[in-house]
């Protein structure tokens, strides 16, 4: 990211994906008037209200002085103006000074001023900048409702502190959240949390990727040289322990240690609890249980508030700068197929007498129950949940239920309903998360179409990733194959109709939340992987069942004998 738009988004108060743009950012040379004039009809593009310059528009408009100095005045608000003034209220001065002269003016200020400190954007986008804030009521880490993350703020969180200290009203247009202060400085666990941050992005590929590689390749390695032999139990043994990756990357998030350690706390750890799941429980109860207790890992996380979800390497992506607290889309996408799914190996499994009518109810409420808890702005904070899970668990119910009409009304309130209590619940609790600012404070219905717009712009450029090529032609043959052996699909799962309606309504979450989410390419990509894992685990299971009913046979004819 060019250091000039790091000045754009803070003078504006919000930023979007670059790639939302219909063209690059101009080099911002000699006349400045025109190069903001360029960089607001860029800004016009976007599907969102970005206003470059707006922070000293607003202050101008209720009459208060604005001075510019130094390279970054252009980009904050236009052409730069001269002035000396004190500082305190009403006045907003920006300018390029050093470290020196920033502790000389902390000593000067007011008791209603306020000094905000910005190190010089590099131009690499995921490259932290250091902030420091000196004024009244700024005595301890600095925090913002866009991280929730204790020494963490946003660029765009500069612009309404600034508005908000004036007694200014934030226009609608500022995503950003004003910076507040909570408890003492504590320095090292700032640049530790940055360490943390800083390595996720990175450390994902490398420790996700090749646990998932020698898994793979030793179930391989073991079924060639047994000759097929130990295939079944081979499937059930490396599907649990994907399943059971996220809450293994949840204690390394408590842990943190290197990605060596961290790459063989999962390798081993995920393996060694599948094993033990199977003898305890075995069949669909074992894929209940791995299922159940990784939704719950995280369903706890975020009810706690604690940070591991945001530090594990599967939660919201810090590299992207807009996203640090709640679950990511990743989360999203295996925790969909997990629940509604998982839900049908649980029935199965330990409720296999129940009614169809008891099944439904049991899809629903479990459904509903997940999407409240990672909906909510006060937990997983997650708007796609609210849309995704409950379409899930209504079309798994409808899939047992078995009534057309009623199974219809069903799927399409269903999403409604949660979102519409999500909503209250953030209203009265006062979460101020994405759904609420996104959606609950947008000024009416074309700033809801800019967010449809902008997430189905991201969901469309999310399939042009170089690696999204790699594993669109596997799912798409994936797809074929289910399509053509879909008699055998439906054979594994004779017998097993919570089953089957689970892994229904865990390929229409894939689908709605592919459609739905601003990440498409994403979710396609881990729903397939998980959906394949649920579908080789009734494989194994069919196949399991065959050859006791073989063994058995055998041994009864030979006892006739």
């Amino acid at each position: 990211m060019p250091p000039q738009q790091t000045y754009l988004d803070v003078g504006q108060g919000n930023r979007v994906f670059d790639s939302l743009y219909d063209s690059k950012l101009e080099q911002l040379s000699g006349n400045c008037r025109r190069w903001m004039d360029a960089a607001r009809k860029r800004a016009e593009s976007a599907p969102a209200e970005i206003v470059p310059g707006l922070l000293a528009g607003t202050l101008e408009e209720h009459d208060s002085a604005v001075f510019f100095s130094g390279t970054s005045s252009c980009a904050l608000g236009g052409a730069p103006a001269t002035g000396e003034g004190p500082i305190g209220a009403g006045i907003l001065q920006i300018g390029d000074v050093s470290l020196r002269a920033a502790k000389s003016i902390r000593g000067s200020l007011r008791d209603d001023g306020l000094l905000i400190a910005v190190s010089r954007p590099t131009g690499r986008s995921d490259a932290p900048l250091a902030i420091g804030i000196a004024g009244r009521g700024f005595d301890g880490n600095l925090t913002s409702d866009s991280t929730r993350l204790d020494g963490y703020v946003l660029s765009t969180d500069i612009a309404p502190t600034i508005l908000e200290r004036l007694g200014v009203e934030v226009p609608s247009q500022m995503s950003g959240q004003p910076i507040r202060s909570e408890g003492v400085v504590d320095a090292g666990a700032v640049t530790e949390l940055g360490e943390r941050l800083s390595v996720i992005s990175g450390r994902r590929g490398p420790v996700i990727g090749l646990s998932l590689l020698a898994w793979v390749v030793a179930l391989g390695l073991a079924i060639g040289v047994t000759r097929g032999r130990v295939a079944r139990r081979g499937v059930r043994l490396i599907g649990l322990a994907v399943i059971y990756l996220p809450p293994v990357l949840l204690l390394g998030a408590a842990v943190e240690p290197g990605q060596t350690v961290e790459m063989l706390l999962v390798m081993l750890a995920a393996p060694v609890l599948a094993a033990l799941t199977l003898v305890l429980f075995g069949g669909y109860r074992a894929l209940a249980v791995a299922s159940g207790l990784t939704v719950f890992a995280y369903a706890l996380d975020v009810i706690a508030g604690s940070p591991l979800t945001s530090l594990a390497l599967l939660g919201p992506n810090p590299g992207l700068g807009v996203r640090f607290y709640g679950i990511g889309n990743e989360l999203e996408a295996l925790l969909a197929v997990l629940i509604v799914a998982g839900t049908g190996a649980g029935l199965t499994g330990f409720g296999p007498r129940l009614s169809p009518r008891g099944c439904a109810i049991a899809f629903l409420a479990i459904g509903i129950l997940a999407a409240f808890v990672f909906a909510a702005g006060r937990f997983g904070a997650d708007v796609g949940a609210a849309i995704v899970f409950p379409v899930g668990a209504a079309v798994a119910a409808a899939a047992i239920a078995a009534r057309r009409r009623r199974s219809i009304l069903l799927v399409v309130a269903a999403p409604f309903v949660v979102l519409g209590l999500s909503a209250l619940i953030d209203l009265v609790s006062g979460a101020n998360a994405h759904f609420t600012r996104s959606v609950l404070d947008a000024g009416g219905l074309n700033d809801l179409a800019d967010v449809a717009q902008r997430r189905l712009q991201l969901s469309a450029h999310s399939f042009a990733r170089p690696i999204v090529f790699v594993f669109l032609p596997l799912i798409a043959i994936l797809i074929a194959l289910a399509i053509v052996r879909r008699d055998s699909l439906r054979g594994w799962l004779d017998g097993r109709p919570a089953m089957r309606a689970g892994l229904i309504g865990a390929v229409a979450t894939t689908v709605v939340g592919t459609l739905a989410n601003d990440s498409g390419a994403l979710l396609l990509e881990i729903g397939s992987v998980y959906l394949l894992i649920f579908a080789g685990f009734a494989w194994s299971e069919a196949k399991n069942v065959e050859t006791t009913k073989a063994q058995t046979k055998s041994y009864n004819s030979a006892h006739h004998m």
